[in-house]
């Protein structure tokens, strides 16, 4: 399944929620957590289970929840809300260590046989970087059943950390965040699983998100979070190969296909090695 584009929407908004069953995003998140406010919540655990019922048939692979964090005495009624057939995946905010992935893979297990769904069938996207904990725990991250990929935030962790800003006065993230996103990169490697960069804030400001995008698939991400609808589609185009790339990546695998004993191989006078070789595997996979 791509995981280019993943579109928050608030679970407590009719309007929002069926606005993005047209949406073109590889995945929706139906939000519980920030975008609800407190008094909102059961309201929206409520509307997220409805419209996961009402939809699973047609974008079931595609629902995921952004559930409250673990250590809230909200997370055990949104799991126990949620977790219905056509759940894909649940969001796993402010995680502070993978002990928080492990001990919500434990609650799944128990809530997946009680809705009748196969065991694992519920993927984790945790933010790994909202929390100082985290921030000190990313060297643990491993494979693990659940995990469908590692992604990072930088305004919780800015406020945990008492920070003014994340920004830099040119407007680019601080030190500390750009290691965030660093950290992301590296765990979600790790792990075996993709990486998905953050969202960019300024929904109005597409080329700003395409170049963001474009800086992103650079370093290795291969999707981003997406809070408006209309940042869908560029986001779709910037985490997918050019023809071009696909082109050149086709003849990469076709020269190692011919001499499958070769360490380096010579294409358009360029040496490639084994490691563009895995590259071009994954630029084809990107495309299917």
């Amino acid at each position: 399944m791509k995981l280019r584009s993943l579109l928050f929407v608030p679970a407590d908004s009719e309007r929002k929620l069926e606005r993005a069953v047209s949406s073109a995003a590889d995945v929706l998140i139906l939000d519980l957590e920030d975008a609800v406010a407190e008094a909102r919540k059961p309201l929206a655990r409520g509307m997220a289970a409805e419209f996961i019922a009402a939809h699973a048939a047609s974008i079931g692979p595609r629902l995921y929840v952004r559930i409250n964090p673990l250590d809230t005495p909200l997370a055990v009624p949104d799991l126990a809300g949620v977790v219905v057939p056509g759940l894909a995946g649940i969001v796993l905010p402010k995680m502070r260590a993978m002990a928080d992935l492990h001990r919500l893979g434990h609650g799944l297990d128990t809530l997946e046989a009680r809705a009748g769904l196969a065991p694992c069938s519920v993927r984790v996207l945790p933010v790994a970087t909202e929390t100082p904990q985290a921030m000190l725990s990313m060297h643990g991250f491993g494979p693990h059943p659940r995990l469908a990929g590692v992604t990072w935030g930088a305004e919780d962790l800015s406020a945990a950390i008492g920070a003014l800003t994340n920004r830099q006065e040119d407007g680019a993230y601080a030190p500390l965040y750009q290691w965030a996103a660093s950290l992301c990169l590296t765990a979600a490697a790790a792990a075996g699983v993709p990486p998905i960069d953050t969202l960019h804030a300024d929904f109005r400001d597409t080329p700003g998100l395409v170049a963001a995008c474009a800086a992103s698939r650079r370093r290795g991400f291969r999707g981003r979070i997406a809070i408006h609808p209309d940042q869908v589609e560029p986001i779709n185009a910037a985490y997918s190969p050019s023809e071009q790339e696909l082109a050149h990546a086709r003849r990469i695998v076709e020269a190692f296909a011919a001499d499958p004993q070769a360490g380096t191989l010579a294409i358009d006078g360029v040496m490639v090695d084994r490691p563009h070789l895995t590259q071009a595997l994954r630029t084809l996979d990107a495309a299917c």
